[in-house]
């Protein structure tokens, strides 16, 4: 059976398993994979056992996987909760599609709901028939790795930052203790070590033996600790030289070091619309900051990125090359770019964020900034103005922002000015494969507009008001060209970042420099100037440059209950007329008089749910926060389905004994009819007619029993001897006493007699059925006590019958397809 690389191979599993944590935001998936591990470990030792083939191997494995799944998932639907029935698979299809759907609905981490946690098990405990086919049964323990090696590419494709080297060098770890298992396995398999002639030298009489005898000796402990430092090495060099190698860690060893003061250094984060979409769709909606504000209106939005490049299907921002002169405390901020003409006011920010945030590279901060009093090495981008850090986090820190708020009259934006040149080359450059449907409708929608302004306005109004668009946080973020358009032109249905890029787009289309601005609304005021952002506060907005005033905010994302819920238009974008020296002629679209009722509606609290998407948050919240720790259930599972598997041959064995005497032992000779002969009622003679047993079937059952018992004791049976021979063979071997030896003797005759005569056996079913029982605990009493389990629990001749069955019916099933494969012929002959 293999138990030692069984073993191995389910820790390999688990051990490559923990590189998926980057994927999940708590740990319930893992004992999940434990239990499929399990199951699958189970699976696969039972059909070891009965020495089936590999492809049977590969069944049993997946059979015991489904069964686990069934047990942990959709017991309810199930035939005495365990055995899987039609509801039971469908429940399980159901839920995987759910899983499916909401792992391509969240960014990761994503939350463990049960469908995400069923695919992850299913994922594992595949990988785990896998592994134990080609480690265990078919003694490959190289090939394995690449299952394990398929589980580090999921998260290396999903998530940027990939895996810790501390997970890597756990699942290297168990794939090197799986190969040395096998390899010990293998070498043992040789035998004994040879001597050299020199080691089988007799010392002369008297002569004291040499104190170095056996010196010559291979040493096996040496070569396997030889072994072990050599893939400890291998292991180390593999995770030390990528984080030690200058450029690939910008942190330095294990993040430990390296401030960065050596030179130019590349800033690289995760994708910020990635981590837009997790923001959004987090079912907890739990609190991200808390900040005070000076500020005698509504505060503006916090901004983390500004993203100035469009790519064809996504924006990003152009690389940050980080030098030490950016520390924020090696330099004044710069001037915010533009902002020389509109007025201006001085706002005093102290955010405070939640320790619980992660990874928090980048400050949420008003625009624009002027100055930034936090602690740790934090610089500045002197085009956008992001504040970032190379080595720090913001998790848990508490700093003050002053940042200058531009306050434009709706003149000055009208009045604009031509752009700088180093701005249209920058922020208005357009891919050439941006589609043509995309370009003819930003000229569509701003048709009659002649300043940027108005252009920028009746842009905002169709995605707000008359576009008959929809906010819908199901919608997947855009990843080609053709789905900016089917948003655009077909489906309508989209979140923040739709709207926010394709308006940028637009914009710059138009020729309006123009970028995507990533970070969070003002969130919900809980107390005078005291205002607390959730995550589902996440927002992406477009921002419009305007000569004289710099980077303005739009927002074309719907608001208040209907879409984003703290969300805010701006003043400046909802204005009565153009205004403004050369546009005294033309009046810029008027706005519903509903519309400014989103700036002037009184913040929404903390408790209420200021959008459309309420109805995820209630029960499945609470499910998030159940999976967070240790849960029993799928480990009674596995060993219960373990269990289950092991009790199928010893339930065999006792079916198969009461079958054989069911059959034999006749209603006339049962006790209750001898003493109290035919019941009432019953016509004269009833029992002399009732059928007699088959004393020939008796014996050759008895014969049968004995047999079975023999070979589960591990007794040497030998088909060739005669009945008597064999009884002869056993009483020497095992020294029974008289009675014992009587009672084989009485079994041995009967089947002689059955065998070799016409004449019937004396011996009446009952009594040969004791005497089986006796000479079974003859048998039992002669062997050691694992012997007697292994009798009772796994009993070989259950196994063997198993595999003749199952080769029997592969046998039949082989004539069935050669007979259809004939039956055209045979047609034609006809």
């Amino acid at each position: 059976m293999r138990l030692r690389m069984t073993l191995m191979a389910g820790l390999a599993t688990l051990a490559g398993s923990i590189g998926l944590y980057p994927l999940f935001e708590s740990g319930g998936w893992f004992w999940a994979g434990v239990g499929a591990v399990l199951a699958v470990a189970g699976g696969g030792v039972l059909a070891r056992r009965l020495r089936l083939p590999a492809a049977v191997n590969l069944l049993f494995g997946l059979a015991g996987l489904l069964l686990y799944l069934n047990l942990v998932y959709a017991s309810g639907q199930a035939w005495l909760g365990v055995i899987p029935s039609p509801e039971s698979v469908g429940h399980l299809g159901g839920l995987a599609d759910s899983g499916w759907r909401a792992a391509n609905r969240y960014a990761a981490p994503v939350p463990v709901l049960p469908g995400i946690e069923l695919m992850t098990a299913a994922g594992i405990g595949l990988v785990a028939v896998l592994v134990d086919l080609l480690a265990v049964r078919l003694r490959r323990a190289a090939p394995a790795g690449l299952p394990l090696l398929a589980m580090y590419s999921v998260p290396a494709a999903v998530r940027e930052d990939g895996v810790s080297w501390l997970a890597f060098g756990v699942g290297a770890l168990g794939f090197l203790a799986l190969l040395m298992a096998d390899a010990r396995e293998q070498v043992g398999g040789w035998g004994r070590t040879v001597t050299s002639f020199r080691q089988r030298e007799v010392p002369l009489a008297g002569a004291d033996p040499r104190p170095d005898e056996g010196a010559g000796l291979p040493d096996a402990a040496a070569l396997a600790a030889s072994g072990r430092r050599i893939a400890a090495g291998a292991v180390a060099i593999a995770v030390l030289v990528p984080v030690a190698v200058p450029g690939l860690q910008p942190r330095g060893m294990f993040g430990l070091g390296g401030d960065g003061s050596g030179g130019t250094q590349t800033v690289t984060t995760p994708d910020p619309l990635v981590s837009l979409k997790r923001e959004l769709t987090r079912l907890d909606d739990s609190i991200v900051l808390t900040y005070r504000t000076n500020d005698p209106e509504a505060p503006d939005y916090l901004r983390l990125y500004a993203l100035d490049k469009f790519e064809g299907d996504r924006w990003t921002y152009t690389q940050l090359d980080s030098h030490p002169s950016d520390r924020l405390d090696e330099r004044d901020l710069p001037s915010p770019p533009g902002l020389s003409v509109a007025s201006s006011r001085e706002v005093t920010t102290r955010v405070q964020v939640r320790p619980e945030v992660r990874d928090m590279s980048f400050l949420p901060v008003p625009y624009a900034p002027s100055d930034v009093s936090i602690s740790g090495d934090w610089r500045v981008d002197e085009r956008s103005l992001m504040i970032y850090s190379l080595r720090d986090s913001a998790d848990g820190r508490a700093y003050t922002v002053t940042s200058r708020r531009a306050e434009p009259t709706i003149g000055q934006l009208a009045a604009a000015g031509n752009h700088p040149a180093e701005i249209v080359s920058r922020y208005t450059a357009v891919p050439k494969n941006v589609p043509r449907e995309v370009r003819q409708l930003a000229d569509q929608v701003t048709a009659g507009s002649a300043t940027a302004l108005s252009q920028a306005v009746r842009l905002q109004r169709w995605f707000t008001l008359s576009g008959g668009f929809t906010y819908d946080l199901s919608a997947p973020a855009p990843k080609h060209g053709s789905d900016l358009v089917d948003f655009l032109l077909h489906s309508k249905r989209g979140y923040c970042e739709q709207f926010a890029a394709s308006m940028a787009l637009m914009a710059r289309i138009l020729g309006i420099p123009s970028r995507v601005a990533m970070g969070y609304t003002s969130g919900s005021e809980v107390r005078p100037g005291q205002w607390v952002v959730r995550s589902r506060d996440a927002h992406a907005w477009p921002e419009l440059y305007f000569e004289g005033t710099g980077w303005v905010r739009f927002e074309p994302t719907p608001s208040g209950a209907g879409g984003q819920g703290t969300a805010a238009t701006p003043e400046y974008s909802l204005p009565a007329t153009s205004g403004g020296g050369s546009e005294g002629s033309e009046s810029a679209p008027a706005p519903e008089t509903s519309s400014p009722t989103d700036n002037q509606a009184p913040a929404p609290q903390p408790s209420a749910r200021g959008r459309n998407d309420t109805g995820e948050t209630g029960g499945a919240a609470a499910q998030d926060d159940e999976d967070g720790g240790f849960s029993a259930a799928p480990w009674l599972a596995g060993a219960v389905l373990i269990l289950l598997l092991l009790a199928v041959p010893m339930a065999l064995r006792t079916f198969t004994r009461r079958r054989r005497w069911a059959a034999l032992i006749s209603p006339s000779l049962s006790p209750s009819r001898t003493r109290t002969g035919p019941g009432p009622g019953a016509p004269p003679g009833a029992a002399a007619r009732a059928p007699a047993p088959d004393p020939a079937g008796a014996a050759h059952a008895a014969w049968r029993e004995m047999r079975a018992d023999a070979l589960d004791h591990g007794l040497e049976w030998r088909a060739s001897d005669s009945p008597r021979a064999t009884a002869r063979r056993l009483g020497e071997l095992l020294e029974l006493d008289d009675e014992v030896a009587q009672a084989l003797t009485r079994i041995a005759r009967a089947e002689e007699l059955a065998r070799y005569s016409l004449s019937r056996s004396p011996e009446p079913p009952e009594r040969l059925r004791a005497d089986v029982r006796t000479v079974r605990d003859a048998f039992a009493a002669s062997v050691g006590r694992g012997t007697r389990w292994r009798a009772r629990l796994l009993p070989p001749s259950t196994m063997a019958q198993t595999r003749n069955t199952l080769q029997s019916a592969g046998n039949r099933a082989l004539d069935a397809t050669a007979r259809l494969n004939d039956l055209p012929a045979r047609l034609r002959r006809k």
